[in-house]
Order: C-alpha cells, then structure tokens, then sequence
C-alpha cells in the first residue's frame, strides 16, 4: 500500500525565488556594522525580487571580532547571547521593511529556562518571529559551549509556501527531512557552518539526499573566511547551493544554483512549487507515493 502523500497547501505560488548568503566573516566594530553588513545583503536579495533570503549557521559569532580581547568559549557564547534581543529586533524590522522572509541562520541563545541553544530565528514578512532550536549537536558544540539541543521541529507556514529548518548537523539525519515534508514543507532551509572542505561535504551530500528522498528543495547557505579573535570559530569553509530532487522537472545533477567555493556572494534560484508537486504526483519516481511505512513499522517491532 503506497503511503499517502503529504498535504498540499491551497495558497501556494507557482514559483519562488530564494537567495543564499554565503557570508564573509570578517572583523566589525561593534553591533551596528554588523547590522550594515547583514542588512546590505537583505536590501539585495530584495531588490531582486526574492521571497526568502537565508544566512548561514552561527554568522552572529562575528560580534565577537568587536571585543577587546578573545575570550575563552564558555565566556563568549554568554557574552554573544546578550545581543539576543538586538539580533532577533533586526530580524524582524528587516524582513518587514524589504517585505522579504529572513531566514537568521542561527545565534547562540541562553533561553528563560536556562539552557543554551542554537537558535534559528526566522522573520516572517507577516511580522513573526519564529524560532526553530538545532537539534543534533555536535561534539565540538557540547564540549566547547555546553549547547543542548531543542525538542521539536515544526513547519513555518508563510505566504510562499511552508517551510522546514535543518541546521548544519541536522541535515544529516534523514528522519528529520521525512518528519518536516510530512507536514508539507515544500523548501528545506539548511544554515550551516564548516570549517574544513571534508565537514562541508558531510552536509552537502546530506542535503542532496534528503532533496531525492523527500522531493523537496534544499537550500544550504555557509560562512566563509576568517573572524579574528574569535575562539573555536577559525577558519571557514563553504560552497552554499540550491537543491532539488533529480527528475525530468529539474536540473539532471539536482543543482540549482551553486556558489563558487569560499567566496562571499549573493546565490539565487527560482524555485517551481508546481513542478515539486506534478513530481510528487506522477514523477519518473514517487519516492514519497512509493513508501511502504507498514514495512518498516514491522522492522521496528519488537
């Protein structure tokens, strides 16, 4: 028995256009060039016209480039938590003021229940403010920051389609993608930060994956460069990218749109919501129709 197909929004666009900052990290001042740096890229994104813009994994680490001297991990990820209220304020103002949905990469976030997150702040150009806690954490995370992982993972329902959060790590766990296309995510927005080419790839290929299997579209935006004075966060390595499933709708190698490797840019990809959704139906493969969940659930048993 095929599994039934996730549900498909009523008021969705045919098409999209998404953009993908591959951030340059670099020394700032203080909070207000840093505000400059990530509203000039917004301001771009929506003078092209694009719906969503998408910053990468832990960019607000470039705060700490503006303290007087490095500070050790622990002390850092506190200190960079104080600018929480500051962070998520621009977030908002800017996705209202380009009337484009900012997607805020994440920012180290000490919550009210005392726990340290890494947060995915989303800026809807309705005005909300959506928060979406990585989930898998990664060894270097736990041991140099303490970071816990958060519990749940919804869709975020815009004026452009329903969306899905995977930060870095979480790409790479494939019950993640199923869970978020099951409630009708139609875009999967991975922010991601890798030092080393051998990381990057890791959550690459992951992405490229969970487009195939999910039918669904991928975009993975990435720190590039270097951030002076900031422990834990040294080098940077990225080449941010659009995904989608490979099908006679798409691109053959399930590309569309690629950064060029470890330098700052602008990435943009016009996305067919209703090309997503003939494939779903009645593509060369219906990986989500093809299924057999009452197969697996026997594998499971006890």
């Amino acid at each position: 028995m095929a599994a039934p197909l996730p549900a498909i929004p009523g008021a969705v666009p045919a098409r999209i256009r998404v953009a993908a900052v591959q951030y340059g990290q670099r020394r700032v001042a203080g909070f207000d060039g840093f505000a400059a740096q990530v509203e000039e890229f917004v301001r771009v994104a929506a003078d092209y016209g694009a719906d969503f813009i998408v910053f990468p994994e832990l960019f607000t680490l470039q705060l700490l480039s503006a303290e007087s001297s490095m500070l050790d991990p622990a002390a850092a990820i506190e200190r960079l938590s104080r600018h929480t209220p500051d962070v998520t304020a621009l977030l908002v103002r800017l996705a209202d003021q380009y009337r484009i949905h900012v997607v805020g990469g994440t920012h180290p976030t000490r919550t009210p229940e005392g726990d340290l997150r890494n947060i995915c702040y989303v800026a809807t150009r309705d005005g909300a403010l959506h928060r979406r806690d990585k989930l898998h954490i990664t060894p270097s995370e736990q041991a140099s920051w303490a970071v816990e992982g958060g519990d749940a993972a919804g869709v975020i329902e815009t004026d452009a389609g329903p969306v899905g959060v995977m930060v870095c790590y979480d790409s790479e766990f494939p019950e993640l993608g199923r869970h978020l296309v099951d409630q009708g995510a139609l875009v999967l927005f991975v922010p991601y930060c890798t030092d080393l080419r051998s990381g990057h790839l890791r959550v690459s290929l992951s992405c490229r994956a969970r487009a195939v299997e999910n039918q669904v579209y991928v975009v993975a935006a990435g720190n590039v460069g270097h951030c002076p004075n900031v422990a834990n966060f040294d080098i940077q390595y990225a080449q941010s990218a659009v995904y989608t499933p490979c099908d006679v709708m798409f691109p053959p190698e399930g590309i569309a749109a690629e950064a060029a490797p470890q330098v700052e840019q602008l990435l943009f990809a016009d996305l067919d919501l209703a090309a997503l959704r003939e494939a779903r139906r009645s593509g060369t493969v219906k990986n989500l129709q093809d299924r057999r969940p009452e197969l697996y659930a026997r594998w499971r048993a006890p």
